[in-house]
């Protein structure tokens, strides 16, 4: 009598690696924080966005003794600094634009009238945390 063959099992072919998830946020959060920054601060100097003095609490100019737009053209500088800060350091980059939101949320409710803005800019900082608390895992890779 024959003895029956053992059923040899079908070969396993590897299925192709998936994206890891917090790995394609990390890359979403870091181009968004990149490129938006400068795209904001470029346009402090065309207004074509908004009109970026309108957003100015009337205290701060008076405070300091300068037109709300020199102020906007400083503000410019200061967010494409920040944009490129995220490009090659998303860690320091992520809380520079965390603080740096949170600093326009506190000027928005000084404002009053924009809080709708204001909370905007309270998420869009809760993303730049999260940026800034992935990078040092996913930035080097």
């Amino acid at each position: 009598m024959a003895q029956p063959r053992p059923i040899e099992p079908p070969e396993l072919v590897p299925a192709p690696a998936p994206v890891a998830p917090a790995r394609a946020a990390f890359r979403i959060l870091h181009v968004a924080f990149a490129v938006l920054p400068l795209v904001a601060g470029i346009d402090k100097f065309f207004n074509v966005l908004g009109r970026w003095p309108d957003y100015l609490a009337p205290d701060i100019p008076d405070l300091l003794g300068v037109s709300p737009q020199a102020i906007m053209h400083a503000v410019g500088v200061l967010e494409m600094l920040a944009g490129i800060m995220v490009v090659f350091k998303p860690r320091a980059g992520g809380w520079l634009v965390a603080v740096w939101l949170w600093a326009i949320v506190a000027n928005l409710l000084i404002l009053r009238g924009h809080y709708d803005v204001a909370l905007r800019d309270l998420a869009l900082s809760l993303g730049a945390v999260a940026l800034a608390r992935l990078a040092p895992r996913l930035a080097s890779r």
